[in-house]
């Protein structure tokens, strides 16, 4: 079971990003799928979550009319879109599945972690 991410990169105030999250050895779309973000001296937090037959799911209010969460089934892959990046965003981003109860903030119920991918936003 593997989960990797990539998509991180260096980008102005205002860009976007979209990250990848692809599933090997299990299928992404039976669990929830969820992005975490971790920035220097602070606690991981969850940014995310999709899940099927309910949708997606924001923890964070200053990403709700920026970001948005989404799978595609077929390539058993998530996505992040991130839309108007400010600097407070900037953070290693993780995306996570395997929880057997639905979406959840708490990164402590997901048994599968994908490696992270960095994303700075800087002029």
């Amino acid at each position: 079971v593997q989960l990797q991410a990539s998509g991180g990169g260096l980008v102005q105030p205002g860009g976007s990003l979209e990250l990848s999250c692809v599933g090997s050895g299990f299928t992404l779309g039976y669990y929830p799928l969820a992005w975490f973000r971790q920035a220097p001296g602070k606690e991981r937090e969850g940014v995310g979550c999709v899940m099927t037959g309910v949708g997606s799911t924001y923890y964070l209010d200053s990403v709700k009319d920026r970001f948005t969460v989404f799978r595609d089934i077929m390539k058993n892959t998530a996505y992040l879109q991130m839309k108007n990046l400010q600097p407070e965003d900037t953070a290693v981003y993780y995306c996570a599945s395997g929880r057997g109860n639905g979406c959840s903030a708490d990164p402590k119920s997901y048994r599968f972690w994908g490696q992270g991918t960095q994303v700075t936003v800087s002029s």
